[in-house]
């Protein structure tokens, strides 16, 4: 049996942003409204003691690879939608995962 898991990274840039308060208002409403809005999981990962940037991202999983990316596609659009922040750098992967049938 296969699984598909979907990774989504981006790197916001918001230069004028001054203090990490500041910052984390800008991008930690967004995340938590991505992750009400689609079936993901997504993180803060990176450049989170940095004022002017961050690294951000999301997984789904699933069994239909075509599903997996339209979610990552209308996720990431999303995010660059509904944020004061510049979205850069995005990088996205979908891998099929072989998983062991279990049987009682």
């Amino acid at each position: 049996m296969k699984a598909y898991v979907g990774v989504y990274t981006a790197r916001l840039e918001m230069p004028w942003v001054r203090s990490l308060k500041e910052k984390r208002a800008l991008v930690r409403p967004v995340m938590e409204r991505l992750k009400a809005r689609f079936p993901v999981s997504a993180a803060r990962l990176g450049g989170l003691d940095a004022h002017g940037w961050e690294i951000v991202g999301f997984t789904v999983i699933g069994s239909d690879p075509a599903w997996i990316e339209q979610i990552i596609q209308q996720a990431a659009t999303f995010l660059s939608q509904n944020g004061a922040y510049h979205v850069c750098a995005e990088q996205v992967f979908v891998e099929a995962v072989e998983l062991e049938a279990h049987t009682n």
